[in-house]
């Protein structure tokens, strides 16, 4: 199966470019879901994570997108006379940023979002990769990402926010949208969910707030003697990552000005235990 990955960019995070150096820069490696279940399992545990490709239906993801942008047709957001499914930036100065807020507090709250994120695809696989009864994190994160956005998400791992429950859950990160590795998707430091887990293992107290590991992805890089992998995404992807692999993500270099779009959901087995910050819907103030 091809992954698609020219390596022959400049991709930024932050302010640092990543090297184009072939040792800290790599192609994620894509899985087919319809593989057998201990095939899968055995490649999340020896990768920290599953490259799901198609494992939604790509006409419903993007009529998802359609839906999410529309929600944005009365702001500056959307470019002029352009169709909400391309999501294309205005790169006007945004005039109403507490309206923007409202709508994007509004959508993680509607029945759309509900459904997307437990579309049965999502729900069949997970139930089957758990091997029982799931349980979706109410609290999901759902943001779109501008063209030339200096702000990226810094490395981190998903345990440092989930510290208060079990560690037996998988991140969902889902691509709303055909997203090129210039669009600055999620990247993933190769064999990292060994170093997230022997950085946590020094971690005593459980109440401890997380934050990100760095935003010198370079740096993150050396220091693990690690590769970067990145990945040409498509509408129906998804990727699952263990809670311990150190993640981040690039600028939006889109030569469309097309804004990325994404969300972050969290399943795990039903019986096990469950960090309760993570009962509500997303808030600006839950400070997590």
């Amino acid at each position: 199966m091809s992954s698609g990955v020219t390596l022959e960019l400049n991709l930024v995070s932050n302010g640092y470019t990543l090297s184009n150096n072939a040792n800290r820069l790599g192609p994620l490696e894509p899985s087919d879901p319809t593989w057998p279940v201990s095939r899968l399992r055995e490649q999340y545990q020896a990768q920290g994570y599953l490259w799901l490709k198609n494992v939604l239906g790509r006409q419903e993801v993007l009529n998802f997108r359609e839906w999410y942008f529309e929600q944005f047709a009365a702001t500056d957001l959307l470019a002029p006379g352009s169709k909400p499914i391309d999501g294309i930036y205005s790169g006007l100065a945004i005039n109403d940023a507490e309206l923007i807020h409202r709508i994007m507090v509004g959508i993680v709250r509607q029945p759309e979002y509900s459904a997307f994120c437990q579309a049965a695809p999502i729900v069949r696989f997970y139930e089957a990769f758990l091997s029982g009864a799931v349980h979706l994190y109410q609290r999901k994160l759902i943001r779109y990402t501008k063209p030339g956005d200096p702000n990226c998400t810094g490395g981190h791992y998903d345990m440092v926010y989930l510290r208060q429950g079990s560690d037996a859950f998988c991140s969902s990160w889902i691509p709303i949208g055909d997203t090129s590795i210039e669009m600055g998707g999620l990247t993933y430091l190769e064999n990292s969910h060994r170093l997230g887990f022997q950085l946590e293992s020094q971690v005593s107290d459980p109440g401890l707030a997380g934050d990100w590991l760095s935003k010198d992805l370079p740096a993150l890089a050396e220091r693990a003697n690690s590769r970067w992998l990145v990945a040409n995404y498509e509408a129906g992807d998804m990727v699952i990552h263990s809670p311990y692999i150190v993640h981040a993500s690039t600028v939006n270099y889109s030569p469309e000005n097309r804004m990325r779009l994404s969300t972050d959901i969290r399943y795990q087995l039903a019986n096990a235990k469950i960090d309760t910050r993570w009962i509500n819907d997303w808030s600006p103030d839950d400070m997590l």
